[in-house]
Protein backbone atom coordinates (compact mmCIF):
# COMPACT_ATOMS: atom_id res chain seq x y z
CA UNK A 1 0.00 0.00 0.00
CA UNK A 2 1.42 3.90 -0.91
CA UNK A 3 1.08 5.80 2.08
CA UNK A 4 1.78 8.99 -0.37
CA UNK A 5 -1.54 8.24 -1.78
CA UNK A 6 -3.20 9.32 1.92
CA UNK A 7 -1.29 12.87 2.44
CA UNK A 8 -1.64 14.65 5.30
CA UNK A 9 -2.94 18.14 4.59
CA UNK A 10 -4.32 17.04 1.17
CA UNK A 11 -8.17 17.44 -0.18
CA UNK A 12 -9.00 13.74 -2.25
CA UNK A 13 -11.74 12.08 -2.98
CA UNK A 14 -12.17 8.37 -1.24
CA UNK A 15 -14.86 5.70 -1.51
CA UNK A 16 -16.65 4.10 1.74
CA UNK A 17 -14.81 0.68 1.72
CA UNK A 18 -16.60 0.11 5.06
CA UNK A 19 -18.88 0.85 7.94
CA UNK A 20 -17.88 0.95 12.20
CA UNK A 21 -19.84 2.05 14.94
CA UNK A 22 -17.37 4.56 14.92
CA UNK A 23 -17.92 5.85 11.34
CA UNK A 24 -17.11 5.16 7.93
CA UNK A 25 -13.45 3.67 6.57
CA UNK A 26 -12.23 5.57 3.13
CA UNK A 27 -9.94 4.59 0.86
CA UNK A 28 -8.55 3.74 -2.43
CA UNK A 29 -7.68 -0.09 -3.71
CA UNK A 30 -4.12 0.70 -3.34
CA UNK A 31 -4.24 2.52 -0.41
CA UNK A 32 -4.25 2.23 3.43
CA UNK A 33 -8.31 3.22 5.08
CA UNK A 34 -8.76 5.96 6.71
CA UNK A 35 -11.84 6.72 9.48
CA UNK A 36 -14.49 9.89 8.66
CA UNK A 37 -15.99 9.87 11.85
CA UNK A 38 -19.69 8.88 12.35
CA UNK A 39 -20.90 12.54 12.48
CA UNK A 40 -19.24 13.51 9.18
CA UNK A 41 -20.29 10.32 7.23
CA UNK A 42 -23.13 11.84 4.60
CA UNK A 43 -26.16 11.03 5.75
CA UNK A 44 -27.89 8.00 3.99
CA UNK A 45 -24.30 7.31 2.20
CA UNK A 46 -23.81 3.28 1.42
CA UNK A 47 -20.51 1.53 0.70
CA UNK A 48 -18.95 2.30 -2.47
CA UNK A 49 -19.95 6.07 -2.68
CA UNK A 50 -17.13 8.74 -3.07
CA UNK A 51 -16.47 11.67 -0.58
CA UNK A 52 -14.25 14.62 -0.55
CA UNK A 53 -12.31 14.84 2.74
CA UNK A 54 -9.70 16.67 3.97
CA UNK A 55 -6.91 14.59 5.61
CA UNK A 56 -5.18 15.54 9.23
CA UNK A 57 -3.73 14.16 12.43
CA UNK A 58 -6.38 13.97 15.21
CA UNK A 59 -5.61 14.83 18.80
CA UNK A 60 -4.08 11.01 19.35
CA UNK A 61 -1.48 11.68 15.96
CA UNK A 62 -3.64 9.36 14.20
CA UNK A 63 -4.48 10.16 10.19
CA UNK A 64 -8.26 10.75 9.85
CA UNK A 65 -10.54 12.23 7.38
CA UNK A 66 -13.00 15.22 7.70
CA UNK A 67 -15.33 16.87 4.92
CA UNK A 68 -14.97 20.25 6.47
CA UNK A 69 -12.50 21.20 4.05
CA UNK A 70 -10.34 24.00 5.20
CA UNK A 71 -9.68 27.19 2.08
CA UNK A 72 -6.00 26.59 2.95
CA UNK A 73 -3.84 23.16 3.05
CA UNK A 74 0.13 22.03 3.09
CA UNK A 75 1.71 24.05 0.75
CA UNK A 76 -0.51 27.27 1.73
CA UNK A 77 0.16 31.00 2.25
CA UNK A 78 -2.56 32.24 4.87
CA UNK A 79 -3.54 34.73 7.36
CA UNK A 80 -5.01 33.02 10.17
CA UNK A 81 -6.31 34.13 13.46
CA UNK A 82 -4.70 33.16 16.70
CA UNK A 83 -6.72 31.51 19.02
CA UNK A 84 -5.13 30.86 21.76
CA UNK A 85 -0.82 30.97 23.32
CA UNK A 86 0.30 28.25 25.62
CA UNK A 87 3.58 27.28 26.81
CA UNK A 88 4.76 25.17 23.33
CA UNK A 89 3.31 28.02 20.82
CA UNK A 90 -0.47 29.49 19.44
CA UNK A 91 -3.15 27.29 18.11
CA UNK A 92 -4.63 29.22 14.80
CA UNK A 93 -8.26 29.17 13.68
CA UNK A 94 -8.11 27.48 10.08
CA UNK A 95 -11.69 25.63 10.26
CA UNK A 96 -10.96 22.24 11.54
CA UNK A 97 -11.69 21.15 14.65
CA UNK A 98 -8.09 20.84 15.54
CA UNK A 99 -6.29 24.34 15.51
CA UNK A 100 -3.20 24.48 13.55
CA UNK A 101 -0.42 25.05 15.83
CA UNK A 102 2.31 27.11 15.08
CA UNK A 103 5.46 26.64 17.29
CA UNK A 104 7.26 29.18 19.14
CA UNK A 105 10.76 28.71 16.83
CA UNK A 106 8.34 29.45 13.78
CA UNK A 107 6.84 32.31 15.12
CA UNK A 108 8.19 36.67 13.72
CA UNK A 109 8.02 37.74 17.31
CA UNK A 110 5.76 37.45 20.12
CA UNK A 111 1.98 36.56 19.10
CA UNK A 112 -1.39 37.42 20.85
CA UNK A 113 -4.59 36.07 20.69
CA UNK A 114 -6.78 37.51 18.49
CA UNK A 115 -3.98 38.52 15.82
CA UNK A 116 -4.17 37.44 12.64
CA UNK A 117 -0.88 36.50 11.35
CA UNK A 118 0.82 35.34 8.04
CA UNK A 119 1.78 31.30 7.95
CA UNK A 120 2.90 29.02 5.75
CA UNK A 121 1.20 25.47 5.84
CA UNK A 122 3.56 22.45 5.68
CA UNK A 123 4.25 19.00 7.45
CA UNK A 124 6.29 18.68 10.21
CA UNK A 125 9.09 15.83 10.26
CA UNK A 126 6.65 13.66 12.09
CA UNK A 127 3.82 14.31 9.84
CA UNK A 128 1.66 16.46 11.51
CA UNK A 129 0.47 20.10 10.18
CA UNK A 130 2.01 23.27 11.42
CA UNK A 131 2.21 26.51 10.34
CA UNK A 132 5.56 29.14 9.95
CA UNK A 133 5.40 32.77 9.90
CA UNK A 134 9.79 32.30 9.41
CA UNK A 135 8.73 30.34 6.11
CA UNK A 136 6.40 32.77 4.77
CA UNK A 137 9.50 34.42 2.79
CA UNK A 138 10.76 31.41 1.31
CA UNK A 139 7.39 30.73 -0.46
CA UNK A 140 6.82 34.71 -1.68
CA UNK A 141 6.68 35.21 -5.72
CA UNK A 142 8.93 37.21 -7.54
CA UNK A 143 6.74 39.41 -9.54
CA UNK A 144 7.50 38.48 -13.47
CA UNK A 145 7.83 41.15 -15.94
CA UNK A 146 4.89 43.36 -16.87
CA UNK A 147 2.84 42.20 -14.16
CA UNK A 148 3.64 45.65 -11.95
CA UNK A 149 4.41 48.77 -12.76
CA UNK A 150 5.74 51.88 -11.04
CA UNK A 151 2.90 53.87 -8.99
CA UNK A 152 0.25 50.74 -9.26
CA UNK A 153 -1.63 50.88 -6.15
CA UNK A 154 -1.27 47.36 -3.84
CA UNK A 155 -2.83 45.57 -1.17
CA UNK A 156 -0.69 43.03 0.91
CA UNK A 157 0.31 42.07 4.17
CA UNK A 158 3.21 42.41 6.99
CA UNK A 159 5.09 38.69 7.43
CA UNK A 160 8.34 40.67 9.14
CA UNK A 161 10.07 43.86 10.51
CA UNK A 162 13.57 45.13 10.47
CA UNK A 163 14.88 47.93 11.90
CA UNK A 164 17.66 47.90 9.20
CA UNK A 165 15.35 47.30 6.18
CA UNK A 166 12.27 48.16 7.33
CA UNK A 167 8.74 46.29 6.62
CA UNK A 168 8.57 43.15 4.72
CA UNK A 169 4.86 42.65 3.12
CA UNK A 170 3.67 40.34 1.01
CA UNK A 171 1.76 42.00 -2.11
CA UNK A 172 -1.24 39.84 -2.49
CA UNK A 173 -2.67 39.54 -5.98
CA UNK A 174 -5.68 37.04 -6.05
CA UNK A 175 -3.93 33.78 -4.39
CA UNK A 176 -0.65 34.87 -5.22
CA UNK A 177 1.61 36.58 -2.56
CA UNK A 178 5.02 38.68 -3.95
CA UNK A 179 7.73 39.68 -2.49
CA UNK A 180 7.49 43.40 -1.02
CA UNK A 181 9.76 46.25 1.01
CA UNK A 182 8.84 49.45 2.53
CA UNK A 183 12.21 50.98 3.26
CA UNK A 184 13.12 52.05 6.58
CA UNK A 185 13.03 55.77 5.24
CA UNK A 186 8.92 54.95 4.54
CA UNK A 187 8.16 53.74 7.61
CA UNK A 188 6.72 56.21 10.00
CA UNK A 189 4.81 53.94 12.47
CA UNK A 190 4.89 50.61 13.94
CA UNK A 191 3.95 47.48 12.26
CA UNK A 192 3.62 44.17 13.35
CA UNK A 193 3.21 40.91 11.57
CA UNK A 194 -0.30 40.76 9.99
CA UNK A 195 -1.09 44.29 9.54
CA UNK A 196 -2.71 45.25 6.39
CA UNK A 197 -1.54 47.79 4.34
CA UNK A 198 -1.91 49.37 0.58
CA UNK A 199 -0.42 52.12 -0.97
CA UNK A 200 1.83 52.44 -4.48
CA UNK A 201 4.24 50.21 -5.64
CA UNK A 202 7.45 52.84 -5.79
CA UNK A 203 9.97 50.19 -8.05
CA UNK A 204 10.30 46.86 -9.48
CA UNK A 205 12.90 45.21 -9.30
CA UNK A 206 15.40 43.60 -11.71
CA UNK A 207 14.87 40.68 -9.40
CA UNK A 208 11.10 40.99 -9.39
CA UNK A 209 10.56 42.17 -5.91
CA UNK A 210 8.96 45.28 -5.26
CA UNK A 211 9.35 48.56 -3.26
CA UNK A 212 6.18 50.33 -1.53
CA UNK A 213 4.88 52.98 -0.26
CA UNK A 214 1.98 53.65 2.42
CA UNK A 215 2.11 57.27 1.52
CA UNK A 216 0.67 58.76 -1.52
CA UNK A 217 2.86 61.24 -4.14
CA UNK A 218 4.12 64.11 -2.39
CA UNK A 219 1.08 66.48 -3.91
CA UNK A 220 -1.68 64.53 -2.97
CA UNK A 221 -0.03 63.27 0.17
CA UNK A 222 0.13 66.75 1.49
CA UNK A 223 -3.48 67.02 1.94
CA UNK A 224 -3.66 64.01 3.92
CA UNK A 225 -0.84 65.09 6.08
CA UNK A 226 -2.53 68.53 6.35
CA UNK A 227 -6.32 67.09 8.03
CA UNK A 228 -3.97 64.59 10.54
CA UNK A 229 -1.59 68.02 11.60
CA UNK A 230 -5.42 69.35 12.33
CA UNK A 231 -7.06 66.38 14.06
CA UNK A 232 -3.94 66.27 16.31
CA UNK A 233 -3.85 69.97 17.06
CA UNK A 234 -7.93 69.40 18.07
CA UNK A 235 -7.17 66.49 20.28
CA UNK A 236 -4.13 68.93 22.06
CA UNK A 237 -7.30 70.94 22.70
CA UNK A 238 -5.82 73.79 19.69
CA UNK A 239 -2.58 74.04 20.50
CA UNK A 240 -0.18 71.43 19.61
CA UNK A 241 2.93 71.38 21.57
CA UNK A 242 5.99 71.01 19.44
CA UNK A 243 6.50 73.09 15.88
CA UNK A 244 8.43 72.32 12.89
CA UNK A 245 11.95 72.40 14.73
CA UNK A 246 10.88 69.77 17.00
CA UNK A 247 13.12 66.55 16.47
CA UNK A 248 11.85 63.83 13.56
CA UNK A 249 11.22 60.95 16.73
CA UNK A 250 8.62 63.22 18.34
CA UNK A 251 7.07 64.06 14.56
CA UNK A 252 6.99 60.36 13.48
CA UNK A 253 5.33 58.94 17.12
CA UNK A 254 2.96 61.63 17.12
CA UNK A 255 1.75 62.14 13.91
CA UNK A 256 3.60 58.77 11.72
CA UNK A 257 4.98 61.06 9.18
CA UNK A 258 8.71 62.07 8.15
CA UNK A 259 9.92 65.72 9.59
CA UNK A 260 9.97 66.75 5.85
CA UNK A 261 6.12 65.94 5.18
CA UNK A 262 5.48 68.07 8.60
CA UNK A 263 6.95 70.85 7.16
CA UNK A 264 5.16 70.63 4.15
CA UNK A 265 1.90 70.36 5.23
CA UNK A 266 2.29 72.70 7.82
CA UNK A 267 3.27 75.35 5.64
CA UNK A 268 0.33 74.65 3.62
CA UNK A 269 -1.90 74.74 6.71
CA UNK A 270 -0.23 78.47 7.39
CA UNK A 271 -0.68 79.89 4.05
CA UNK A 272 -4.18 78.62 4.23
CA UNK A 273 -4.64 80.52 7.32
CA UNK A 274 -5.33 77.76 9.40
CA UNK A 275 -3.04 77.74 12.28
CA UNK A 276 -0.60 80.16 13.97
CA UNK A 277 3.16 78.45 13.93
CA UNK A 278 5.29 79.44 17.45
CA UNK A 279 8.55 78.46 18.27
CA UNK A 280 7.01 75.50 19.63
CA UNK A 281 3.60 75.04 19.02
CA UNK A 282 1.49 75.37 16.76
CA UNK A 283 -2.30 76.71 16.98
CA UNK A 284 -5.59 76.65 15.69
CA UNK A 285 -6.87 80.02 14.21
CA UNK A 286 -9.97 81.27 15.51
CA UNK A 287 -12.31 79.45 12.37
CA UNK A 288 -10.25 76.80 12.85
CA UNK A 289 -11.77 74.92 15.74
Amino acid sequence: MDDQLLRVGTTCTLTIQRFTEFGAYLGRDDSREVLLPKKQVPQGASAGDRVEVFLYRDSEDRLIATTRIPAFGVGSLACLEVKNVSRIGAFLSWGLEKDLFLPFQEMEGAVVSGQTVPVYIYADKSDRLCASMKKVYDHLERAPRGLFSKDDPFEGVVYKTSRQYGVFAAVIRGADWYFGLIPVSQVFRKYRPGDRVRGRIVRVREDGKLDLSVRQKAYRQMGDDAETILEKIREYDGVLPFSDNAPPEIIRRELNMSKNGFKKALGHLYKEGQVIIGENEVRLTGDTH
